[in-house]
């Protein structure tokens, strides 16, 4: 039986892919609660949607199962007959573990059939919706200004970060905002639950109980032995010893490359700065580089000690994946040809998160006019789809998409 999981690569033939299509988690919100909720605009749900539905359709057009996260979660959750164990995760998760507002809201997910249930906890659960008097002190004292008993999760069309297929084996995130960290829950029930996936003998190699952070979009596959993690806002310098710890134990991984990129919101993680498109090709951004082209890396490999690696410290990016990729030459394409107004903006509208369907094949936004240009200039076939209203969420196809299956190269 084919694994449901194989990913060796970040550019190996997109055969099976996880997406979520936007629904009203992204318009359920007000101005007041963005910095709640990670974001900086409010999309236009229909133009969203036709917009990734866009981007559905090219990953299919070009060989790819597309596979719907929230489908697969109702899925599992019915065949594992799981309802209430994911309604009761869920309120645990909501801040509510006790107390009459939690048994209301309980009764309330579970009068809906899973698919719709599933939907409502993403959409989020407006105190309006439902009527009840509290009986305990903590319910009756709740602010009674904010909308919602459980918030939406309007980051969830960025299906990259809740888990990273690695390998045959994935890891299942513990992110670093509460607004994000339900998310990885309907990834652990799937991979549980799900017929296509529970009892395939896949590897997790990192779960989410932990209390430091990953999150996939930090987390590349450079070839079937070596790995790029960024340290960033969103990952950790600890979970990335940790999983690579784990990797080197029971994968066919030996080698981990940590590369510091800038803690803030526009370059969150690794692959919104940086990100592989070709065998000796890959996008950066100028901003993550220092005086002289520098930037922090870190090697990691496996070593009989303490520790359970080796490490070593770099700061020339280029001879790092040139040595342990085992490349003479290297094309690093600058985001916006490198000026540093278009560099900044098109970064800002995720110029450099492209997703590789195949070597040397990309989709990208075609907001970012001047660095896919680029990108055609230095031999790519890119692959532009609609970005005006899917890009508002900060993440562009890679972060939109997680990769269950690729070609080996």
């Amino acid at each position: 039986m084919n694994s449901p999981i194989h990913n060796y690569s970040e550019i190996g033939k997109l055969k099976s892919v996880m997406l979520k299509r936007p629904g009203t988690e992204i318009e359920n919100f007000t101005p007041d609660m963005m910095g709640r909720l990670l974001f900086d605009d409010i999309p236009y749900l229909p133009i969203a949607q036709q917009e990734h539905d866009e981007f559905a359709d090219v990953l299919r057009s070009h060989g790819a199962e597309v596979l719907y996260v929230e489908d697969l979660t109702a899925e599992a959750i019915d065949a594992g007959n799981q309802k209430e164990q994911f309604v009761d995760v869920m309120l645990n998760e909501s801040g509510y573990k006790t107390g009459s507002v939690r048994q209301a809201l309980r009764e309330y997910l579970l009068h809906f059939n899973t698919k719709d249930m599933v939907q409502k906890i993403i959409s989020g659960v407006r105190k309006h919706e439902i009527e009840f008097t509290p009986t305990d002190l903590i319910s009756a004292s709740e602010d009674s200004d904010y909308p919602f008993y459980m918030d939406p999760m309007p980051n969830f069309y960025f299906t990259r970060d809740p888990a990273a297929a690695i390998g045959d084996g994935l890891s299942i995130n513990h992110m670093t905002f509460a607004a994000r960290q339900r998310e990885s829950y309907f990834m652990e029930t799937i991979i549980d639950y799900h017929p296509n996936f529970a009892n395939h003998g896949l590897h997790v190699w990192r779960d989410r109980n932990h209390a430091t952070r990953i999150e996939g979009g930090d987390e590349l596959i450079l070839n079937n032995h070596v790995m790029a993690i960024g340290v960033s806002q969103r990952t950790s310098a600890n979970a990335i010893q940790d999983i690579s710890r784990n990797l080197f134990k029971e994968s066919g991984f030996d080698t981990v490359v940590a590369i510091k990129i800038p803690h803030n919101h526009a370059m969150m993680h690794l692959d919104t700065v940086f990100t592989m498109i070709n065998k000796d090709q890959f996008t950066v951004h100028p901003g993550i580089l220092g005086a002289g082209g520098k930037i922090d890396t870190f090697t990691l490999h496996p070593a009989n000690n303490a520790d359970g690696f080796s490490m070593k410290h770099d700061q020339n990016l280029e001879a790092v994946l040139k040595a342990n990729l085992g490349l003479s030459e290297l094309d690093l394409i600058p985001t916006g040809n490198g000026d540093p107004i278009i560099a900044g903006r098109e970064q800002w509208n995720d110029g450099s998160n492209t997703l590789a369907i195949a070597p040397g094949q990309v989709v990208t936004y075609n907001r970012n006019y001047v660095s896919n240009a680029l990108l055609r200039e230095h031999g790519l076939d890119v692959i532009e789809i609609s970005s005006s209203e899917l890009s508002r969420g900060r993440g562009g196809p890679r972060c939109m998409s997680m990769p269950l299956v690729r070609e080996d190269l």
